[in-house]
């Protein structure tokens, strides 16, 4: 099976695309949140679609020196467009913005080129479920099978429920992750 978590319409798009033209076809399991929906950012161009494949690990957009990079962050799905927002109103060239587009079989060769390309840089997964929740779970056996720097996860805390259930607890849950995320130590 494929799983994936595709954060751009084109990108969803190359991934149905890829899926329809494969043989044998796998199941393909993707989760897209309504969130996504009614987000500005997460838009593309016409050419996105026309051009291009279904790319499972997406690189920072921005022109980085990557020596200087201090913290990668390896997120998927709607997360990538909260960190975004967060950098484009706090400019930090010392963390990088690495998309996960597709969790399994997770791409380690494409992972490893995109993370290895940050020689300095902590490597950070960043997800807004829980820990004991989400990808991280499977992520963190996945990773330490390709890096020896390992992977460290900043998330909201384990939980047995997946939500506050308080839009207010929720919205200062997340402002106190990004800034996890984003704070170098």
């Amino acid at each position: 099976m494929i799983v994936a978590r595709p954060s751009t319409p084109a990108s969803h798009f190359h991934l149905l695309r890829r899926q329809a033209y494969a043989r044998p076809r796998k199941p393909l399991i993707v989760f897209t949140p309504k969130a996504m929906l009614r987000l500005r950012g997460a838009t593309s161009n016409v050419e996105d679609f026309t051009s291009g494949r279904f790319e499972p690990v997406l690189d920072d957009e921005r022109q980085l020196n990557k020596d200087a990079v201090k913290r990668v962050l390896v997120h998927s799905g709607k997360i990538h467009w909260d960190l975004r927002s967060e950098v484009e109103k706090n400019p930090n060239d010392e963390v990088a913005l690495v998309r996960l587009e597709q969790l399994y079989p997770t791409p380690m060769d494409e992972l490893k080129k995109v993370t290895d390309s940050y020689p300095d840089a902590e490597l950070v997964w960043v997800q807004d479920e829980p820990e004991n929740q989400g990808a991280w779970p499977f992520l963190a056996l996945e990773f330490d099978k390709v890096r020896d720097r390992g992977f460290r996860v900043v998330s909201r805390a384990a939980s047995a429920s997946p939500a506050t259930g308080s839009s207010k607890v929720h919205a200062s849950e997340q402002a106190e992750l990004l800034s996890r995320a984003l704070t170098l130590d």
